[in-house]
Formats: structure tokens, C-alpha cells, sequence
């Protein structure tokens, strides 16, 4: 009897022992499954991450279309972030293009009627208030600053000496690509100067610079897939003519030399 309750007591610490080691390598596989399930996580993440990386954007930009306008309030202005300060620039651009373009008013005629109101009506609020009793009006003394008219002119310098360089370059027969395209900027620059004035192109210029940086924020994702199309196609063509035609044109001195 007593042999027969040890074999049961050594069968029931053998049950025991495999039902402890069974929850142990339960426990050990799940906790593989749940590093292989993060680990798939992350890959994913990774995958995506990379994806949205390789995604094409025109000009190559790398940032949203308000860091790349130079954020703060310029691109405040122009992306619409206050409707209604944007809406009055735009519906005082166009009030002025409609008085100058429409009206025919001239532009030194409406300097000299704001000036003559202006001073007019200063005039005649001074004088008044001594038989009123009441303190004249503050007029503000305006004075330009010295440094933002340096900055200024230290942008506009950069921007044509930058001009000027690359003029340089397309005369001396450095950059064939460049040249074409400054000469069809400067054809297209001259077809619409002999369809309208310049007031009316520089408020055509004005009107697209103010609609469609907001119009391609809005839809940034379709413009960018249709440029991604319209840039491999044009990049056939190119490599079509180039191969035909711009490759057998002669190259410059100081591009030879250069080489």
C-alpha cells in the first residue's frame, strides 16, 4: 500500500511538473509572437515612412507649401489664412485695376485728388477744434528707416546681380537647357504683352501669385501626381530632341575648357 501512494504522489508531481513547463513555453512563444509582431510593426512603419518619402513633389520640395512660401505672415496672406484680410487685398487690387484699366483713370491725377482731400480735410479739422475746444488731431510723424531700405536694396542687388550672372552664362553658350527656356519665358512675356498693357499682366500675375498657392496646397496630392506624369513625358521628348537635334550643336570655349 505504502509503494502504491508514492507512485500515485511521484504521478501527480509529474503532472505537475509538465503542466508548469507547458505554461513556460506558452508563455516564451507568445512572447516571441509578440516581438515578431512588433518587429512586422515596425517594418510596416518603416515601408511607409519610406513611401511617403519617395513620393514626388513638384520642384522638389521637401516642405509644406507654407515653410516653402517663408512662413509668418506673407504666407499667411497668401495661402488665406484670414479670409477676410486676404479677400480686401484682393478686392483692393482689383478696385485699382478697374479705376486705372476700366475708368481710365491716370495714376498722377488720383495722387493729386487723394492729396488734395487728405490735406484738405487735415486743414479744416486743425482750424476747427480751436472753436470747438477740443485737441487737434495727433498726425503722426512718418520717417522711412534707414535699415529697411538697406535691406531692400541689398535683396534687390543679389537678386540682379544673380540675373546678370545667368544671362552671362546662356551667352556664353554654357547652359543649352537654361537658354531655352529663358528664350520661350521671354517669347511667351512678349505674346501677352502684345494681347494686354501692363497694368492688366501684372494683375493677371498678381491674381495667379494670390490663388494658386492656396488652390495647390488644397490639392497638392492630385497636382503632384499629374506633374510626376507630365515630367516623364517631357523628359522622353527631351531626351528625344537631344538626341537628334542639341547634341550635334557645338558647345562653347569655356565649357571645353572647362572639361
Amino acid at each position: 500500500m505504502a509503494e502504491h501512494k508514492e507512485e500515485q504522489q511521484e504521478s501527480v508531481l509529474e503532472s505537475m511538473m509538465d503542466k508548469i513547463s507547458d505554461k513556460l513555453h506558452g508563455d516564451s512563444s507568445s512572447s516571441s509572437s509578440d516581438s515578431d509582431d512588433d518587429k512586422k510593426k515596425g517594418s510596416s512603419s518603416s515601408a511607409a515612412a519610406a513611401a511617403k518619402a519617395k513620393i514626388y513633389r513638384l520642384f522638389g520640395r521637401e516642405k509644406p507649401v507654407h515653410a516653402v512660401l517663408g512662413g509668418g505672415k506673407p504666407a499667411d496672406l497668401v495661402l488665406w489664412r484670414n479670409k477676410k484680410i486676404s479677400g480686401g487685398v484682393l478686392a483692393g487690387a482689383t478696385a485699382i485695376w478697374l479705376l486705372f484699366e476700366v475708368m481710365e483713370y491716370h495714376l498722377l491725377t488720383l495722387l493729386g485728388h487723394c492729396l488734395i482731400l487728405s490735406l484738405a480735410t487735415l486743414f479744416l479739422w486743425s482750424n476747427a477744434c480751436t472753436f470747438i475746444n477740443k485737441s487737434p488731431p495727433n498726425i503722426p510723424e512718418v520717417k522711412i528707416p534707414e535699415d529697411m531700405i538697406v535691406n531692400i536694396a541689398r535683396s534687390l542687388r543679389y537678386e540682379i546681380n544673380r540675373g546678370f550672372s545667368t544671362l552671362r552664362d546662356i551667352g556664353q553658350g554654357r547652359d543649352l537647357k537654361k537658354f531655352l527656356i529663358v528664350v520661350a519665358g521671354l517669347w511667351v512675356l512678349s505674346v501677352l504683352g502684345s494681347c494686354c498693357n501692363f497694368l492688366t499682366l501684372s494683375y493677371i500675375v498678381f491674381v495667379v501669385l494670390y490663388t494658386v498657392p492656396v488652390l495647390y496646397e488644397k490639392y497638392d496630392d492630385k497636382v503632384d501626381a499629374f506633374g510626376e506624369k507630365a515630367m516623364i513625358e517631357l523628359k522622353k521628348y527631351y531626351a528625344i530632341v537631344d538626341e537628334k537635334y542639341l547634341s550635334k550643336i557645338p558647345k562653347g570655349p569655356l565649357k571645353n575648357k572647362k572639361q
